[in-house]
């Protein structure tokens, strides 16, 4: 195995900004593949692939051989050079929970302290991801402008997300008189915890309602992809498909209402 260069390849693909987590999980499968196949041909290759049953490992695996090859092929490594011929398992898209403003507005209707409001108005504003809640810090809310500042997500990069004014009134009312330490003081299972009891749905449901919403009212797909932190829009493409023509209807709307409102 040493002589597949793992290293250099989740290396080079943390440099280019790419998420570190699907490195790893790349190079954990590419691990896999090397001790099934030492020797690692393309009917090798297919036949590991095919080993397991389930769609999603069969998409994920050779997702990272097609990865793997297509990085050592440009770096001049030719060791899977039939790497384009590697097959893709389809991804079946199933329907997944999702967020509306009625179960935004029930979670509010059971919070019993100004830390759970804050935490439902910043899930509703902001679409953050757990892990990346857990990590606020005070110092990373800006009320002036409107904005958290999310330092450390899954991509590897920080970013700047935008605060809804009732996020901001919530937020000022959690942290009180506190100006440093972390934002809620939670880990990513007391968030968890917080909404089951609220029976509210998951922090990714949250984040879906996040971006459909945003759609809906009009932001840009351009926009949601960047305060999500998402590297492409197939991300935006997944999250609203279902969505996809109420927000043509909504955009034609305003198009023509503007028409009508220059006459």
């Amino acid at each position: 195995m040493d002589k597949f260069p793992l290293d250099e390849f989740r290396l080079d693909w943390r440099l280019a900004g790419k998420a570190e987590r699907t490195a790893n999980d790349y190079v954990k499968a590419l691990q896999d593949f090397l001790l099934a196949q030492p020797e690692p041909t393309l009917v090798g290759a297919k036949e590991w692939i095919a080993s397991t049953t389930s769609n999603v490992v069969r998409r994920k695996r050779g997702q990272a051989v097609r990865a793997f090859g297509k990085w050592a092929t440009q770096h001049g490594y030719y060791i899977f050079p039939w790497w384009r011929q590697v097959p893709l398992a389809r991804e079946v898209q199933r329907p997944q929970e999702t967020v509306a403003e009625a179960d935004y507005k029930a979670a509010l209707r059971k919070v019993t302290n100004l830390r759970d409001r804050a935490l439902i108005e910043v899930l509703w504003s902001c679409g953050l991801r757990r892990s990346e809640i857990a990590r606020l810090e005070i110092g990373d809310v800006n009320f002036g402008v409107g904005f958290v500042v999310v330092r450390t997500s899954k991509s590897g990069k920080p970013r700047i997300v935008p605060l809804s004014p009732p996020a901001r009134h919530a937020l000022r009312r959690h942290i009180g008189v506190r100006s440093q330490g972390s934002l809620f003081e939670m880990t990513t299972n007391a968030i968890r915890l917080v909404l089951v009891r609220l029976e509210a749905p998951s922090a990714h449901a949250w984040r879906r309602g996040w971006a459909v919403e945003s759609l809906r009212r009009g932001v840009s797909e351009a926009s949601v992809k960047s305060t999500a932190g998402w590297a492409n829009g197939a991300m935006v493409s997944r999250y609203t498909s279902a969505l996809s023509a109420e927000v043509a209807i909504e955009e034609f709307k305003r198009c023509w209402n503007s028409r009508i409102g220059n006459q």
